[in-house]
């Protein structure tokens, strides 16, 4: 299971736990760009950074696949405007 569905369900089933509250607001601040505190990471068990690590680089990965999504639909548009 990825680690972006397994944060859904942590979430869910704890909402109110310290590793909730870290992992929602590292997920509020990968997709609104808004601050988030590093350090934060570090009261984090060892198993439990490495986890919010998996989320971070499995956004990584999310946002240049969207990227090469946008990139594709814009071509194909262009591609059409051309044919008409």
């Amino acid at each position: 299971m990825r680690a972006i569905k397994k944060a859904k369900k942590l979430i869910q089933n704890d909402p109110n736990s310290e590793f909730s509250r870290t992992l929602s607001q590292l997920i509020l601040s990968l997709e609104s760009d808004v601050e988030f505190q590093i350090k934060d990471l570090y009261s984090l068990s060892l198993e439990e950074f490495e986890f919010a690590m998996e989320i971070m680089y499995e956004w990584r990965i999310d946002r240049h696949y969207m990227g090469k999504a946008k990139i594709f639909d814009a071509a194909m548009h262009a591609e059409s405007l051309r044919k008409e």
